[in-house]
C-alpha cells in the first residue's frame, strides 16, 4: 500500500494522475538504457543532403554538425557580378540581361527621376538606357571601371539629353508662338500714314515724263516684267529699262530717299 492512496494492483484501471509520479515519468520516457537498446537511426543535415548515423544513447556532438553544414560553399550559390552579366549579355544572353535589369533597374530609374522630376519620362528614358545597354553591352570594359559606374553614367546622360531636348523644344514653341502673335496696332493712324505716303508717291509719279512713267505704272502698279513691258510697248528691251532706271532716280529724289 502507498500511504495515503488506494492499494493498486498491477493492470488496475485508474485514472493517470492517481498514478505515483516516478511510474507516470518511466511510462512517457524511455530510459538511455532502452534508446540505446534499440539502436534507432536517425537522419542528421550534412552538407546539402541528409545521412543517417547511428544513435549511441548520447547526443551529438553540435561541432560535428556545424562543421558539416559549413563544408557547404556559399561562392556556388552567389549570384553572378554585374560585370559578368555585362559580359553575358553581350553575347547575346537574354536571361543574364533579365537578371541585370532585375539587379540595377531601380537604381537607374532613381537617378532619371531625380533629374527629371516627371515619373512618365523617367521610365521612357529607362526604358532606353536599358535598350541601348543592349545595343552597346560589347563596349564595356571592366578594365576601365565597374558596371555600375557605366551603367550610372550612361543614365545621367540620356536624362540629361532629355531635359536639354525638352527645353529646345520649348524653346521652339515660345518662338513660334511669338512670330503668330497678332500685335495690336492702331487702325485710324495706319490708314492715315498710308494715305500720305500714297499721295506722296503719286506726286512724284507726276514729275516724271510720260514715257518713265508708263514704265514705272507698267512694272511695279501692272506686274509686267521688262520684256512684256517691251512688247506691250513695242519698243526695245535696253529703252524700257532705261526708262525704268531713270524714272527711279527721278521718284527717289522726289520723295527724299536715300539711294
Amino acid at each position: 500500500m502507498v500511504s495515503g492512496r488506494a492499494a493498486v494492483t498491477p493492470g488496475s484501471n485508474i485514472r493517470r494522475f492517481e498514478r505515483p509520479h516516478a511510474e507516470r515519468r518511466s511510462a512517457v520516457r524511455p530510459s538511455p538504457l532502452q534508446i540505446a537498446a534499440s539502436a534507432r537511426t536517425r537522419p542528421i543535415r550534412k552538407g546539402l543532403g541528409t545521412e543517417p548515423f547511428t544513435w549511441n544513447g548520447t547526443r551529438p556532438d553540435m561541432l560535428v554538425l556545424m562543421t558539416a553544414d559549413s563544408t557547404h560553399d556559399p561562392e556556388s550559390t552567389a549570384p553572378p557580378s554585374k560585370e559578368e552579366l555585362l559580359g553575358s549579355v553581350a553575347r547575346g544572353d537574354q536571361a543574364a540581361f533579365g537578371e541585370l535589369y532585375d539587379q540595377i533597374a531601380p537604381r537607374v530609374l532613381g537617378l532619371v527621376k531625380r533629374v527629371l522630376i516627371d515619373h512618365a519620362q523617367s521610365e521612357e528614358v529607362t526604358q532606353e538606357i536599358f535598350l541601348e545597354i543592349w545595343q552597346t553591352a560589347t563596349r564595356f570594359e571592366a578594365q576601365r571601371g565597374g558596371a555600375s559606374t557605366w551603367i550610372m553614367t550612361m543614365a545621367h546622360r540620356r536624362a540629361v539629353d532629355r531635359i536639354r531636348s525638352s527645353q529646345a523644344g520649348r524653346d521652339r514653341d515660345t518662338r513660334i508662338g511669338i512670330r503668330d502673335l497678332a500685335v495690336a496696332y492702331d487702325h485710324v493712324s495706319e490708314t492715315v500714314e498710308v494715305r500720305i505716303e500714297h499721295e506722296r508717291v503719286k506726286k512724284a509719279m507726276s514729275r516724271l515724263t510720260e514715257l518713265q512713267r508708263e514704265a514705272v505704272s507698267l512694272t511695279y502698279y501692272g506686274g509686267y516684267s521688262h520684256s512684256e513691258v517691251a512688247d506691250r510697248l513695242q519698243i526695245p528691251l535696253g529703252t524700257v529699262k532705261t526708262r525704268l532706271r531713270d524714272g527711279m532716280i527721278r521718284l527717289r529724289d522726289e520723295l527724299g530717299v536715300a539711294s
